[in-house]
């Protein structure tokens, strides 16, 4: 029924996927009520027009988390295990912006079995949103 996702030796240096999907309103309210993050920058537009960012902003972890749907559906896949990732937050994404996370392959590690690979989340002008690096383990 499921197809497992890539093995370690399966992995080449260079391989990619990504993962787009348009950030909505909706999807702001969710992620406040699942993390409990009701910051008013996040859900009072009238609270975020008075901020320099002149608007309500996505959380930093919603534009993160589409992260997941590229390691454990496409790349290595299913029965992939996070270890690490890191993010550095470059710009805020807005309601209605349209989300890439795009990864590569950047190192095969012998020892843990695991790959390292480098993050990008672009926005739908091609602005870099977010960036970082995370090591997961693929399936056996």
């Amino acid at each position: 029924m499921y197809q497992k996702g890539k093995s370690f030796l399966e992995i080449q240096i260079g391989d990619s996927a990504s993962f787009t999907k348009t950030i909505t309103e909706t999807d702001v309210y969710l992620f406040a009520g699942i993390s409990g993050d009701f910051n008013p920058l996040h859900v009072d537009e009238e609270y975020a027009k008075s901020t320099s960012f002149g608007t309500r902003i996505a959380h930093g972890g919603l534009a993160a988390s589409l992260l997941a749907p590229v390691l454990g559906m496409k790349l290595p896949g299913l029965g992939t295990v996070a270890l690490e990732t890191t993010t550095k937050f470059r710009k805020p994404v807005y309601f209605g912006d349209t989300i890439t996370c795009f990864v590569e392959v950047v190192e095969k590690i012998e020892r843990l079995k695991a790959v390292k690979m480098k993050i990008v989340w672009t926005n739908q002008k091609s602005e870099v949103v977010s960036k970082g690096e995370t090591i997961v383990i693929p399936p056996g």
